[in-house]
Formats: structure tokens, C-alpha cells, sequence
């Protein structure tokens, strides 16, 4: 498998857990593609600073040549999908949560 089919693969993925599985649907969201363009800001400058300076190098056969700031656009989409499905994982488990934790609040005890 290439670097190219194993990103695509890994959108695909991340795309389908965040829309079908979660239903988490962050990608619907305007707040998600906000926060992401932040995201991928830091690593362009990252990737871009690594591949760059030849730290980083990859075999031409397994991308498709098509580079964004040194960095093929496969990082891009292996970012995207690592990303997406952190975030939508952190938001789901934030809506699981156990049940000691959704019994309703006890009221404070303010004796010393």
C-alpha cells in the first residue's frame, strides 16, 4: 500500500467514524474547519521545516508528487485524519460518561 492509498484510506476512515459511527458530525460544523485551519497552519510550518531540510524524505513511487510547502499533500490528509478522529473521539467520550457522573449534583456541604 502506498503513502497516497494509506492517507486516502485514513480520511475515508475518520470521515465515516466522525459521520456514522460518533455521529459526532464535527465536519459539519463551522467551528471544526476554524479550528483545523489552525491546525494545519502549525503543521505546514512543521512538515514544511522537516521536509524541507531533508530530515524527512519520501520515495517518490508512494506519493503523487503534489507538495504543499515542501510536504506532500498525503501528510495533509494522514493529518486530517489523525486530527479528526482524536477530536471526535475526545468529543464522544465527553458524552459517555459514567453514570455516577450524570446523577444530579450534590448540594455542597459549607460546614468547616
Amino acid at each position: 500500500m502506498t503513502y497516497t492509498q494509506a492517507a486516502v484510506l485514513g480520511v475515508l476512515v475518520a470521515l465515516a467514524i466522525d459521520l456514522f459511527v460518533y455521529r459526532t458530525r464535527l465536519v459539519t460544523r463551522r467551528v471544526w474547519w476554524v479550528s483545523y485551519a489552525i491546525v494545519v497552519f502549525f503543521q505546514l510550518m512543521t512538515n514544511g521545516f522537516l521536509t524541507g531540510r531533508g530530515i524527512v524524505r519520501y520515495n517518490p513511487d508512494d506519493i503523487i508528487g503534489l507538495r504543499i510547502v515542501y510536504a506532500p499533500v498525503e501528510d495533509l490528509l494522514f493529518g486530517f485524519a489523525l486530527v479528526l478522529f482524536a477530536v471526535s473521539t475526545w468529543v464522544r467520550l465527553g458524552r459517555v460518561r459514567p453514570a455516577r457522573e450524570q446523577a444530579a449534583p450534590r448540594a455542597r456541604d459549607e460546614s468547616y
